[in-house]
């Protein structure tokens, strides 16, 4: 892969709080909701409202400093662990956590969430609750093999990522070997939920273009059957928005359980 003028996300970083306001915001004009917000929350909402996935601990390991996907999935475990790649990611949701003046605004997705539910009277309470169950947030290594080091976390009984792998891997050999890293913080039966763009090439973040690998469903498929994960669900959603900031064709959203020991 030659990313001629891409930055890397991992070497080069970005600013945090620009993808959000780019991409995660409601206001006017703003085009990626069905995308980036609304599939993801439902396909997760709809997972757990089975109600077979439960536990004592979620690990969310993804992009920027992302959290939406977490309101359907946080009241099915006892606690919460957010791992990010940089400092001004984890700065991000601390002011987030913290209720800052200046923290981005989720408001929005609660809202997206309760509309996806039906539940109209939780919004607030759900941003609350969340808040309460996130014990950690961490910042994580790459280059690790335990990404954590040198802490130890618990293995979780679920972790989600949702679009990291995109935009740390270079190519399909780096994918599949950050995938790995990332299925190690999984207990053995437990569930993981994967959340990626299709067919990507770059991202933009106000001036810089951000590399963003390029797989299809079967790709990804591939590398977590190669990892020994059976797959649960997979679905991809076709791009609905209209912008020249992104290049990608769909969102792919897989659920998988790692196979337990024998």
């Amino acid at each position: 892969m030659d990313p001629g003028d891409h930055k890397l996300y991992h070497v080069h970083g970005f600013d945090s709080r620009k993808v959000l306001d780019t991409y995660m915001s409601d206001e006017e004009g703003k085009t990626f909701g069905d995308d980036a917000l609304i599939f993801p929350m439902k396909k997760i909402h709809s997972i757990f409202v089975q109600g077979h996935i439960t536990g004592d601990s979620l690990i969310d390991i993804s992009m920027g400093s992302f959290i939406h996907h977490l309101y359907p999935a946080y009241d099915f475990f006892k606690e919460v662990t957010l791992l990010r790649v940089s400092e001004g990611c984890v700065m991000e949701l601390n002011k987030w956590l913290n209720t800052r003046t200046d923290a981005f605004d989720w408001a929005h997705t609660a809202r997206m969430l309760a509309e996806i539910t039906g539940d109209s009277d939780q919004d607030l309470e759900k941003d609350v609750r969340l808040k309460a169950a996130i014990k950690r947030i961490m910042k994580c290594d790459l280059q690790e093999e335990n990404l954590t080091d040198p802490e130890i976390l618990p293995l979780a009984d679920c972790v989600i990522t949702a679009g990291l792998l995109d935009i740390i891997s270079e190519d399909l050999k780096a994918y599949a070997k950050n995938l790995k890293k990332i299925s190690n913080l999984l207990k053995p039966g437990g569930h993981l939920m994967l959340l990626g763009s299709v067919n990507a090439t770059y991202m933009m973040v106000g001036e810089e273009k951000i590399h963003v690998l390029k797989y299809d469903e079967s790709h990804a498929r591939k590398a977590l059957t190669d990892l020994g994960f059976t797959i649960d669900h997979c679905e991809v959603h076709n791009r609905k928005a209209e912008s020249h900031l992104i290049n990608y064709e769909g969102v792919i959203f897989i659920a998988a359980h790692k196979k337990k020991l024998r």
